[in-house]
């Protein structure tokens, strides 16, 4: 039974690519960067990851300062490395080279005191994939409405 807090999502990523193969990754974070995170203060909408000399790494992802870390407060949108297995990382290096996908962070969440990531395989959709994903929301929600009624 994994108790997890979720620190943040990134809605955009399933708004604008098709996901799969989902990996749960852990973080490499500083002290002052762990405390912003368990305040909440992350945003995942600009983030993407990538792999160099086999290692995973996060960039862009933005981790606000703490308020009360004086000199040894962090750079907020520094390169942050990631954890994961070396079968996991060549797994995801064969499919983003050979398939044309991007690997995309979903959620950003704590369990039992470590900060995890969950990272997706996104191929990216065209516009009219997206419209598309909206026509289908809406039908829904108007069915969900008629059914209450």
């Amino acid at each position: 039974m994994k108790k997890e807090i979720l620190i943040a999502t990134n809605k955009k990523a399933y708004h604008d690519y098709e996901l799969s193969d989902e990996i749960e990754v852990g973080i490499v974070l500083t002290g002052t960067e762990i405390k912003s995170v368990r305040e909440s203060k992350v945003s995942l909408k600009e983030a993407y990851c990538y792999i160099e000399k086999g290692e995973l790494f996060i960039d862009s992802m933005h981790i606000a300062k703490y308020e009360k870390g004086n000199i040894y407060n962090h750079d907020e949108k520094r390169t942050r490395k990631l954890l994961a297995h070396k079968s996991e990382i060549l797994k995801l290096l064969n499919k983003v080279k050979a398939k044309g996908y991007t690997i995309v962070p979903l959620k950003m969440y704590i369990i039992r005191g470590r900060a995890k990531l969950l990272i997706a395989l996104g191929r990216g959709k065209k516009l009219y994939d997206k419209r598309k994903d909206i026509q289908e929301k809406d039908v829904k929600r108007d069915l969900e409405k008629a059914l209450r009624r």
